[in-house]
């Protein structure tokens, strides 16, 4: 049995990554995780029975925990879900994003490429360092098109430049020392137990309160939805039979503007939990999630549009996502509903659902 480290696997994503991988591969997964404020053990809570689990608590910038770590249990396969990744957050603070995802990618790479040096040559064919970044890092794009794997970098916040430079580390590890890197460049993600500061689970738990759902600018900048499983079994089978040294744009085939995201939770709720039911819109004299809706000033620097041409992921491993995007919005609504007590858990004391992006620290 051999052993993978998932860095970040107490995030949205990461979490979410664990629990496929232990259905899907016999491996044992360590998952190494610093629990900021958007990490959070709640989310792996239904895997600690799997004996094949361990958590460790520890930050890929310290460079003693990371060596330790490999050291220690010198992983066949490392991904890299572990970063600084809300672009408010990175507006009004942008050193911990150069911390956590340049310093502490660089940390992981020297890690593994001290680890990939003592391999026997079986253990050097089978090893794999697979940094999973987005689709920002490639900027903005105009009414038409989509990012390709050979689209220029042009990224245009203080998070997107963190990953991009990132990515680029990566890349420069394998051409320069020969270390089997992977890269996968993902469009929007949503789904279960994605931390309430993002687009979609803050709409869901403002309008079940009855509050307002602020939308920046005009609502009209588009995103490639992908549902966060389809984005976990596309790493797995980037894992299995990418090719070393290539990267993979991931999308979801489901270009929304931001307003149609909102439009879309609102008929969700209804469905799910119709407004004539809510005490708290009843309370603001309002009869539907819509009436909720708050056009608000747009953040610096906001992209317009991104779409991702995965063409490449789609021909080389066959692989397309499951969820349709309304289908997707369904049951990340259902989640949120079924799962107050995570929400809780996870906000109390650490984020109140507050505007972020004014760029006010330095």
């Amino acid at each position: 049995m051999s052993t993978w480290i998932v860095t970040g696997g107490a995030g949205f994503i990461g979490s979410n990554f664990v629990r496929q991988a232990l259905a899907a591969t016999p491996h044992r997964i360590v998952v190494l995780d610093a629990l900021t404020y958007a990490g959070h053990l709640e989310s792996l809570d239904a895997v600690f029975a799997d004996e094949r689990v361990l958590f460790v608590r520890g930050d890929i910038a310290d460079r003693d925990t990371v060596r330790g770590l490999f050291n220690e249990h010198k992983p066949e396969v490392v991904v890299n879900f572990a970063a600084e990744s809300h672009v408010d957050r990175s507006i009004d603070g942008p050193g911990d994003f150069v911390r956590t995802n340049i310093n502490g990618t660089f940390e992981l790479l020297e890690a593994a490429r001290a680890l990939y040096a003592t391999l026997a040559a079986d253990e050097r064919e089978a090893f794999r360092f697979l940094h999973v970044s987005t689709d920002e890092v490639y900027g903005s794009l105009g009414d038409t098109g989509a990012f390709r794997e050979d689209t220029p970098y042009a990224p245009n916040s203080p998070y997107s430049a963190s990953k991009a430079s990132a990515d680029h580390l990566v890349r420069a590890w394998h051409e320069t020392y020969g270390l089997p890197t992977l890269i996968t460049n993902c469009s929007n993600n949503y789904g279960p137990f994605q931390f309430p500061e993002k687009l979609i689970p803050l709409m869901i738990l403002n309008a079940l309160e009855g509050k307002s759902l602020p939308i920046y600018g005009d609502g009209g900048n588009i995103r490639d939805w992908l549902y966060v499983t389809d984005h976990c079994d596309a790493i797995l089978a980037v894992i299995r039979a990418g090719r070393v040294g290539e990267k993979y744009n991931v999308g979801g085939n489901s270009e929304r503007t931001n307003l149609q995201v909102v439009d879309a939770l609102c008929a969700a709720l209804e469905a799910e939990r119709p407004a004539k039911h809510n005490a708290a819109l009843q309370a603001r004299g309002l009869d539907s999630y819509q009436g909720l809706k708050t056009f608000v000033k747009d953040r610096p620097g906001h992209d317009r549009r991104y779409a991702i041409d995965a063409s490449k992921l789609r021909a080389e491993l066959g692989f397309e996502p499951k969820h349709m995007f309304e289908s997707g919005i369904h049951a990340t609504v259902k989640w949120y509903l079924d799962n107050t007590d995570w929400t809780i858990a996870v906000t109390r004391g650490k984020y109140d659902r507050e505007r972020l992006g004014h760029g006010a620290k330095a």
